[in-house]
């Protein structure tokens, strides 16, 4: 029992499954199959930008620019199937190429430079979303095929969604990247100690360039998802990524100063936050108090993920 308490994912789970039944019991619809395809349509798109967020913690960084990565591939994927009548295969193979360049090139900055990601990527937030209004000129793309549309808003069957499978592919993905591949392990490596990685022979640069070239990837496939969901292409999308692509992680276990995350963890995190934000709605509570929510959940999240790592120093003490 205590092997399993000490899985990142047990208290956000077990967070969870208390909210679905009180808000079950006191609001009925909640659980209506209306209800479920709108909330597993917002799990599946926050839970990629969360992966996306998630990979750039892994490392000790952060991304500020994600959104901004998402908000451009968005605007793109529709213009040129708008503009120039590409097919949706090809406009969705051009976004994700977009959205894993503009990545890498972040990730290449911060790694020659030395700069701090926090400025790099928040100068590519500024950069990104200038071209993405120089593109649409504040104006949405409105010429989204039909098909598009479908996924985005019709289910498999019953009250699962489609949005449900790129979320499935991503998650697992992360998961084997993490456990199985060379450069996952890399990528907790130099986030859990630079200098330890450095002298193990890890190549640093090529690490941090993966990493964002990663989080640039799920960037993209979130902001296409959105314009499946939304089904428009509309020039704010991603700018309301930031807080929640923090806050899931956190709440899901991983530790801010890199070296440790968790894809469980993380999704249980967007499970909290979408539920949260659904059952606001639901008991009719204005807006603002889903952002006041927001915030003090990563302060309990962090303040646990604290409490974690003073106990573990001080077993390794004792030992």
């Amino acid at each position: 029992m205590n092997r399993l308490f000490d899985n990142d994912w047990v208290g956000p789970a077990l967070v969870c499954l208390v909210a679905v039944v009180g808000i079950s019991i006191l609001q009925p619809s909640f659980l209506s199959p209306f209800n479920i395809l709108v909330l597993l349509s917002a799990i599946a798109v926050n839970m990629v930008i969360a992966l996306g967020q998630l990979v750039i913690i892994a490392i000790g960084q952060m991304n500020l620019a994600l959104g901004a990565f998402g908000g451009l591939v968005a605007i793109c994927f529709v213009a040129v199937m708008e503009l120039y009548g590409v097919p949706p295969v090809i406009a969705l193979l051009i976004g994700l190429a977009i959205g894993t360049a503009a990545g890498a090139a972040s990730g290449f900055v911060i790694a020659r430079t030395g700069i701090s990601a926090f400025i790099i990527t928040l100068a590519g937030l500024q950069i990104f979303k200038g071209i993405n209004l120089g593109i649409t000129e504040a104006q949405p793309f409105y010429g989204v095929p039909q098909s598009v549309k479908d996924f985005g808003n019709h289910a498999i069957f019953g009250p699962i969604p489609w949005l449900i499978v790129p979320m499935i592919i991503a998650s697992v993905g992360m998961w084997y990247l993490f456990n199985r591949l060379r450069i996952g392990r890399y990528i907790l490596a130099v986030g859990g100690n630079r200098t330890a990685a450095e002298l193990s022979g890890i190549n640093i640069t090529a690490t941090i360039i993966w990493a964002h070239a990663i989080s640039g990837l799920l960037a993209a496939i979130a902001g296409m998802m959105l314009v499946a969901r939304l089904q428009i292409g509309q020039p704010t999308i991603g700018d309301d990524w930031l807080i929640s692509s923090f806050a899931a992680p956190v709440i899901g276990g991983a530790v801010l100063a890199g070296g440790h995350v968790s894809v469980a963890g993380t999704f249980f995190g967007v499970v909290i936050i979408a539920i949260i934000t659904q059952a606001l709605v639901l008991f009719a509570i204005d807006p603002f108090v889903v952002q006041i929510v927001l915030g003090a959940l990563i302060l309990w999240a962090v303040g646990i993920n604290r409490y974690r790592e003073i106990r573990v120093a001080k077993l390794n003490e004792a030992r």
